[in-house]
């Protein structure tokens, strides 16, 4: 059995089935704000294709309550093989919390945010197209820091500025008002005129005037942006490859990395000090199970609580199963 706690994404209702292709069944449990979407695709859905398919309808079952308490009470029962949770940083962490306490397995769609270095070797117009297409909306896959080498900052930073600023317009003619967050001690690698503008930033209870540029402790880096209309991002200036990979492994939830150089060597070199389940060399939005490997993805996973064994960052309807191993023995003196 394998138990699914989500919040406003009904659709993963329709996906997770996908778990009975291994001979599993599910039970789900979701937010309020999608709850009457969940109950739709179930009545017209979900239960006609189990009649239709010769499956019990209790292959899929659906806890109609949007109290905290039932996805509680869901992940901390015994009798599942797996718990899955998706949704904000805290309910995640403390339905894993439960689900560990009742030592139940579970996979987590963890804390999101993924990271950016422009090298020494970076081609300028590259690194500026990753950033553009790496903030086009906010999900956990959506650009959240940027480094860039100290030897070239003064091409580089342009670049990352005039990304920011086209994915701010979304295609239009607008303003392109982006939110910077400069890591303290960098602030001298922008613009004067940049670090005392005012913008108007759209947050969750509207707009607001602020300083375009604000500085951030070194130690806040892996602080996730959850921006609403207004790009937000975090910048910070280091020495080499080996440099942002430390701060990376450091500071970052540990999701996705991606190096924009023209060096292999230089490629190879990061690839292998990153601690990152998603690595690439341009935009930070491919790490999604549809888009990467054309399959519903049920929760992607960061490394910031240990490596994933035995799966990969995607967890996929197909990707839920254990490994039974039979033998028939034919010869009776068979022995070691």
């Amino acid at each position: 059995i394998v138990g699914f706690v989500f919040e406003g994404r009904p659709n993963v209702l329709a996906d997770a089935t996908g778990v009975l292709r291994g001979g599993n069944t599910v039970v789900f449990r979701i937010g309020s704000d999608a709850l009457g979407t969940a109950r739709t695709i179930m009545a017209k859905a979900l239960e006609p294709s189990l009649v239709a398919a010769g499956l019990p309808r209790g292959a899929v079952s659906f806890i109609d309550s949007a109290a905290h308490a039932s996805g509680w009470a869901l992940v901390s029962d015994r009798r599942l093989a797996l718990a899955v949770a998706r949704g904000s940083g805290p309910a995640v962490a403390t339905l894993g919390a439960l689900a560990k306490q009742a030592g139940v397995p579970a996979s987590l769609h963890g804390t999101g945010g993924a990271w950016l270095y422009g090298s020494s070797k970076a081609n300028v117009e590259n690194l500026a197209a990753a950033v553009e297409c790496s903030l086009d909306r906010k999900v956990c896959n959506t650009l959240n820091v940027v480094c860039v080498s100290r030897q070239r900052a003064a091409e580089l930073i342009p670049a990352v500025l005039a990304g920011a600023e086209k994915a701010a317009r979304q295609g239009g003619d607008g303003p392109g008002v982006f939110k910077l967050h400069v890591a303290s001690g960098d602030e001298g690698y922008l613009p004067e005129e940049l670090r005392q503008r005012k913008v108007m930033v759209t947050r969750a209870d509207g707009d607001h005037e602020e300083q375009q540029v604000e500085t951030l402790p070194e130690d806040k880096l892996g602080r996730e942006w959850e921006w609403e209309g207004t790009p937000e991002l975090s910048l910070k200036v280091v020495d080499d490859e080996d440099h942002a990979a430390d701060l990376f492994n450091k500071y970052s939830p540990q999701f996705v990395a991606c190096l924009i150089s023209e060096d292999s060597a230089e490629h190879e070199r990061f690839y292998s000090r990153v601690n990152a389940p998603f690595v690439g060399n341009g935009f930070t939005r491919f790490a999604d199970g549809q888009y990467l490997l054309d399959r519903p993805e049920l929760g992607l996973s960061n490394w910031e609580g240990g490596r994933l064994f035995g799966r990969g960052g995607v967890l996929s309807g197909d990707s839920v199963f254990t490994v039974r191993t039979r033998v028939w023995q034919t010869d009776p003196m068979l022995k070691r």
